[in-house]
């Protein structure tokens, strides 16, 4: 309870921060950027609906469930720290639909979380929505499913596991943040590399706390989901 509370303080209070864009903000991308991003990502969303369909299909209760991931995602991503000009730093919450449905199923939810807050909260925008969400959605899930999946063959628990695969989770999502932006804001000296360093190191700053912190609230949860596994349908870790 006291790490509870201790975590719900920490981000009411950077709540009150003076507001900033949350992701990539509305037009801050070069045109040819914005198409770039929604055609990579267009893919993993039309797998990620078929992937959903089959889950619900096979288990009709699986929606709670699905909801639920959701809107851990939602409320996580919400919460930002103003960070480099154009974008903030903030949790991304996309590791427990990561875990319950695999990496393809988070990348819908994840982007409807995105198109939520774009429309709802000012929070990032349409034109970005695409390199938003292969950040967020896309990477953040991947590398997190690449993360779960080692340390369960490995018979790590189910709360230590969700610790580190939230962090991974995160981490990498601002890891592609950062070339995103380098990509399309290369420095005048050094180029791509450095710009990635530089956005790289400022996001830094506050991200890896930010990780940290998620990685803990992530592991709550499925600590709460694994103890209510039997009361609760459409539980199922992937």
């Amino acid at each position: 309870m006291i790490l509870i509370f201790s975590l719900s303080v920490f981000f009411w209070i950077n709540s009150f921060t003076e507001p900033a864009a949350m992701h990539i903000m509305e037009g801050f991308l070069p045109v040819w950027w914005t198409v770039f991003w929604w055609i990579v990502t267009i893919p993993f969303i039309i797998w990620g609906f078929k992937t959903l369909k089959k889950a619900v299909d096979e288990n009709p209760e699986a929606k709670l469930m699905i909801g639920f991931a959701g809107a851990f995602a939602f409320v996580l991503s919400a919460l930002k720290i103003p960070s480099v000009t154009g974008s903030s730093s903030h949790p991304v919450g996309t590791a427990l639909g990561t875990m319950l449905f695999g990496p393809a199923a988070m990348t819908v939810l994840g982007t409807i979380v995105l198109l939520f807050q774009a429309l709802l909260l000012a929070h990032g925008g349409i034109t970005t929505l695409g390199a938003n969400a292969f950040s967020m959605a896309v990477a953040g899930p991947f590398a997190a499913y690449a993360v779960y999946r080692l340390l369960k063959k490995a018979g790590v628990k189910p709360g230590v596991n969700a610790f580190f695969t939230a962090f991974a989770a995160n981490i990498v999502t601002y890891t592609v943040t950062s070339l995103q932006l380098a990509l399309a804001f290369p420095s005048e000296t050094g180029g791509i590399y450095a710009s990635f360093l530089e956005f790289a190191g400022i996001f830094a700053v506050t991200q890896v706390s930010l990780a940290f912190c998620e990685g803990l609230l992530t592991a709550v949860a499925v600590n709460w989901l694994e103890k209510h596994r039997t009361s609760l349908k459409g539980v199922n870790f992937s």
